[in-house]
């Protein structure tokens, strides 16, 4: 059964009546009321559409719009539609679904924004909340099914109510192909602050109020997973808001964000420098960077990275364990081994394509050696065969698919992030030569330094706006909240040793106890949130619930090789850093129970 809004629906069906203690008939005298009935799903789902006048002032935010309240049936799993975007929809249970949103504002742009949620409340609760975490620049509303990263099924199928939001911003409505599209929010203060960090807390509040009228009592517990700009909204939320949350999955975090954006502008740089020298210069006259390697020459590379790191950990299984011993130190002879000694064939590299990978691992830098975000680990994830085909997740970040189909994210993502969130936005057209072009012009030793001024329209420095790396988790842990940080070591958009470097400082805050309340895992071999050849398919929500209300610490995650690796069923335990998985010398090397975190 569907219940649309209904308008004027509060005359009908009195709201508190609904919500706390059942239906009252339209002129029934107080000495006439039946035993009082507890009311339906439907009936307070319709009460949750009727949200208006004094029942919005008991809300965390009176700007509340519920737009409509829907109960949906059970639906089984469907397979991803052709040429949709949105890829399979997960089965859902019977849910009451709430459409809504907050803090609408007019933007400097003349643009129209608010803060727009959806949030499911599945029939038969299990007194939890989940908060589904965004990706990129968001400005969707989100499945609200609560996909829980790397794992197969979803927290609303395990009971879970979940929030998913746009971040106060609608790729629908508020994109402008001539302010970098989507992006184009960011030349709101508003919007840009939204983004940034003002819209998490007023969401998760006003859903945590939803529940409350819905079920008759608040949730139990309070989750949040995320990864990418999901890991960074849970950091935000551990910094600033550290009282919402119980336990906080913040997987391959963009919380340096935009120092990313910087080492993007540099490792563009330095293929497109590449390309020249190797003549690859396409019919705009930009510099083809997609064909600087083709996918040969990075199982090459790949290869390299496994005859130098593979035994560190004292056992060649092709996965790099002891990744931090992986240096380009260590790496740099197997390069070289690879070094063509006649003319490029598909079985060596150029001494300009290892020198270019040389400089894009050690890190984006000023001329005098500032860094200007971090280095980079040697693993094995930058390519290889697999199958019929090559790894695509590592190339297609840095230059994109060698036919040149697919342009590197690096550029439709950095370009627009560089040009965005600096002192003053720089207009661009939305189109990936628009950005090429800008952030070949990039000058990274004078326009870094723009990623932290202000002017007077933008009051706080892009980097106080978007940037989650506080060390400070003080009042998170006094709230009693936990923290698990899964991330892949062949991460190419969100280098895993800033991750590291970020970890040692909130440790040291700690005097050296960090890990009772937050705990890093590397996944040796994976891309960003997932693929590559690695153990990647693993519950951290199980391991998060677990550590929150049984007080049982994640001292080792089970993970799983899944069917797109070399090893399909293979099992690793994937450990708190600085713990890394070791083989205990006997038993199948296929089987996790056979390796110690150490």
């Amino acid at each position: 059964m569907r219940i649309r809004h209904l308008a004027g629906i509060a005359t009908v069906i009195g709201l508190g009546s609904i919500l706390l203690t059942g239906c009252v008939i339209p002129g029934q005298k107080p000495a006439e009321k039946q035993a009082k009935a507890t009311p339906s799903p439907v009936e307070r789902c319709m009460a949750l559409a009727a949200l208006k006048g004094k029942a919005l002032k008991t809300l965390p935010d009176p700007s509340l719009v519920v737009t409509s309240a829907t109960i949906n049936p059970a639906t089984p799993a469907k397979p991803a539609q052709p040429g949709s975007r949105t890829g399979p929809v997960p089965a859902m249970p019977e849910h009451c679904e709430v459409l809504g949103q907050l803090r609408q504002h007019k933007g400097i742009d003349g643009q129209t924004y608010a803060i727009k949620f959806r949030l499911r409340l599945p029939t038969d609760w299990n007194g939890r909340f989940f908060y589904e975490g965004s990706g990129g620049a968001n400005g969707t509303v989100g499945l609200a099914a609560g996909r829980i990263v790397n794992a197969p099924d979803t927290a609303l199928e395990r009971g879970y109510a979940v929030l998913s939001q746009d971040s106060g911003h609608d790729n629908a409505v508020n994109s402008n192909p001539d302010r970098q599209g989507t992006i184009a929010f960011g030349f709101d203060p508003q919007a840009r602050r939204d983004y940034g960090y003002a819209s998490y807390g007023v969401s998760a509040n006003t859903a945590k109020a939803l529940i409350k009228l819905f079920y008759g009592r608040g949730p139990e517990h309070s989750y949040f997973v995320g990864c990418s700009n999901g890991g960074r909204e849970g950091m935000i939320f551990a910094q600033r808001y550290p009282e919402i949350f119980d336990g906080i999955v913040a997987a391959s975090p963009a919380f340096a964000l935009p120092k990313p954006a910087l080492a993007e502008v540099w490792d563009t740089q330095a293929f497109a420098q590449l390309a020249g020298k190797m003549g690859l210069i396409g019919g705009n006259g930009l510099p083809d960077i997609n064909k600087t390697y083709s996918d040969k020459d990075l199982a090459l590379v790949s290869q390299a990275v496994l005859q130098a790191c593979d035994a560190l950990d004292g056992l060649k299984d092709g996965m790099i364990n002891a990744f931090t011993k992986c240096t380009t130190d260590q790496v740099s002879p197997a390069l070289e081994e690879k070094i063509c000694q006649g003319p490029k064939t598909d079985s060596c590299l150029t001494a300009d394509q290892v020198a270019t990978l040389k400089r894009v691992f050690n890190g984006a830098h000023k001329s005098d050696g500032t860094m200007l975000y971090a280095n980079w680990p040697w693993d094995r994830g930058i390519g290889g065969k697999i199958g019929n085909g090559y790894y695509q997740g590592w190339r297609i970040w840095k230059i994109g698919s060698y036919d040149g189909k697919t342009p590197a994210i690096n550029v439709v993502l950095g370009g627009p992030a560089m040009s965005v969130f600096t002192d003053t936005p720089k207009p661009l057209h939305d189109d990936p030569t628009s950005y090429l072009t800008f952030m070949l012009n990039y000058d990274m030793n004078k326009d870094s330094d723009s990623i932290y001024a202000t002017n007077d329209t933008y009051t706080k420095s892009a980097w106080d706006v978007v940037s989650a790396r506080s060390t400070d988790l003080s009042a998170f842990k006094a709230h009693g909240g936990k923290m698990i940080v899964p991330q892949g070591v062949s991460d190419p958009i969100f280098s895993i040793d800033d991750t590291i470097d970020w970890w040692k400082a909130v440790n040291k805050r700690q005097d050296g106890h960090a890990r009772d309340f937050v705990r890093l895992f590397p996944v040796p071999g994976m891309n960003h949130c997932g693929g590559g050849p690695a153990t990647d398919e693993f519950d951290s929500l199980v391991a998060i619930v677990d550590w929150v209300e049984n007080g049982i610490a994640p001292d080792r995650i089970r993970a799983i090789a899944g069917s797109h690796t070399p090893w399909p069923g293979r099992s690793r335990p994937l450990c708190p850093y600085p713990q890394i998985a070791e083989y205990r010398g006997s038993g199948s090397i296929e089987d996790a129970s056979n390796f110690v975190c150490r």
